[in-house]
């Protein structure tokens, strides 16, 4: 199994990426944006896209949305092959197409909504947080790529602040924020440590005098 950047190479996969897109959509009964073979080509032809083979047989995608002039991107339309579930495959993929979108665009909030306990779990453990729908960015186009999803109505109702999906976002600032405090943190246990025990053996000096 190989889980591998997307491209022009992959076209031939196109068709069965959206099939298989539609179909985990009626399996899992929630809502899902349908994406084209041509929508589904020019994230291939961008490299803003992973794709897991088994030999040349199709095991699972996701791509990568930019929004915002680089402000935002998302990790979308994660799937994996019904012969390839339950195996931990769609871990790996996500695990991947979120490494590709540091990768490619390092300065990017990474955010994604999702109906899906497990995505979400996924989200959660590679340090994305739940968040409020204003909190995503407010690209129309991207708004518009959840009219295809059957409840587009709960979204319009809501004037885009709620719907079935849970909004996760991944900051890069706010990380490294907090791995500023841990490294302070750690400092400053460091220190503590060397000065507690500078104390101990001027106690034990004054002690043997």
């Amino acid at each position: 199994m190989k889980i591998v950047i997307a491209n022009t190479s992959h076209f031939t996969y196109a068709d069965i990426i959206c099939e298989t897109i539609v179909e985990s959509a009626k399996v899992r009964g929630t809502g899902i944006a349908k994406r084209s073979p041509e929508y589904i080509k020019q994230k291939l032809k961008k490299g803003n896209a992973v794709i897991a083979l088994d030999g040349k047989k199709f095991a699972g995608f996701c791509y990568i949305e930019v929004w915002g002039h680089e402000k935002f991107v998302a990790n979308s339309g994660l799937i994996v092959h019904p012969d390839f579930r339950k195996q931990g495959l769609a871990k790996k993929i996500k695990k991947a197409v979120f490494d590709l979108s540091i990768k490619k665009f390092p300065n990017a909030k990474i955010f994604g909504i999702t109906t899906g306990l497990a995505v979400m779990k996924i989200n959660y453990e590679l340090g994305y947080k739940p968040v409020t729908f204003s909190e995503l960015t407010d690209d129309p186009e991207f708004w518009k790529g959840c009219q295809t999803c059957k409840n587009f109505d709960i979204l319009t109702r809501t004037e885009k602040k709620m719907c079935l999906c849970t909004g996760m976002l991944h900051n890069p600032n706010a990380v490294q924020k907090e791995d500023k405090i841990e490294v302070k943190k750690k400092v400053n246990s460091k220190a503590f440590q060397r000065l507690k025990k500078i104390k101990e053996q001027l106690f034990l000096k004054k002690k043997q005098k």
